[in-house]
Parts: C-alpha cells; structure tokens; sequence
C-alpha cells in the first residue's frame, strides 16, 4: 500500500501530466467534484456545461496520452445543454448559467478572476438588469 506522501507525490506528478487538460476544464467552467488518485491513476470527475466543451476535454486528454493509461475521467454534461461554442467575430462564447452561478463565479472560471463579472454584465445589458441576478438556463455571452 502506498503512503500519504508516495499518494501526494502521484497526485502531483499526474496533475502535471495532464495540466492542461485541468486548465481547460477550468476555463470551460468544467464543475470538478474529484481530482485524487485511485488505483495508481488521476482521477477527475466532473460536468462539463455542454457536449461540446466535453468532447473537447477529451480531445485535450487524448493529446496529453492516447491512451489515456494512467487517468480516468468522468466528464458528464446536462441533456440539453445549450452548446458552447465560439462564434464568429471574436463576440466570445456563450454560457448557459447553472444553478448556484453568480457573475463573479462564472467570471473566475473564464477569466481567473472572479473580479472580472462586470465585463460578462456588460456584454449582456440586453439580458441582464442586475450583476447579482441571473437565473439557471440563461444564455450568457462571455466576451473574450
């Protein structure tokens, strides 16, 4: 059995390994529940906000190691889900809010910084009367 610390040093080893894919999971506003190691593997469990951003974690993933051999990933996203996708013109992508989101949340998962939630209320004047008011299902663009 291996010991905390031979566990922690796995731990980091893999998340070095697969840092990007983790980086692009946080800035998709990929919702992570676990990132452990089990079994000798990486570990990550989580939803993705649309099918599209999911099959783009696992084409990250398959980049990082084909065959993904020391990692298991479980990556849901919601039945219709709005897709998330990039549009044309650099206007950004858009977002569907998820329940416990607030502006400032999802402003750090896109950003880094959750300060950053004026310039997505900004870009959605047409939507959105109050920065501390959105509700689940809500489409939002996020300007890059």
């Amino acid at each position: 059995m291996a010991t905390a610390t031979q566990s922690d040093q796995r731990l980091q080893q893999l998340k070095q390994k697969y840092a990007s894919v983790l980086n692009m999971m946080q800035q998709s506003g990929v919702r992570l529940e676990h990132v452990h190691i089990a079994n000798d593997k990486l570990y990550i469990k989580g939803t993705a906000p649309s099918q599209d951003v999911k099959n783009r974690i696992w084409d990250q993933i398959k980049l990082v190691d084909p065959g993904y051999s020391d990692l298991t990933a479980e990556i849901d996203a919601p039945a219709g889900a709005e897709q998330s996708r990039a549009r044309s013109g650099g206007a950004g992508q858009t977002y569907t809010v998820q329940a416990g989101d607030t502006l400032s949340k999802i402003a750090k998962q896109f950003y880094g910084d959750s300060n950053q939630y004026m310039k997505i209320f900004n870009a959605n004047k047409d939507k959105l009367n109050d920065p501390n008011m959105i509700h689940p299902g809500q489409q939002l663009t996020i300007p890059q």
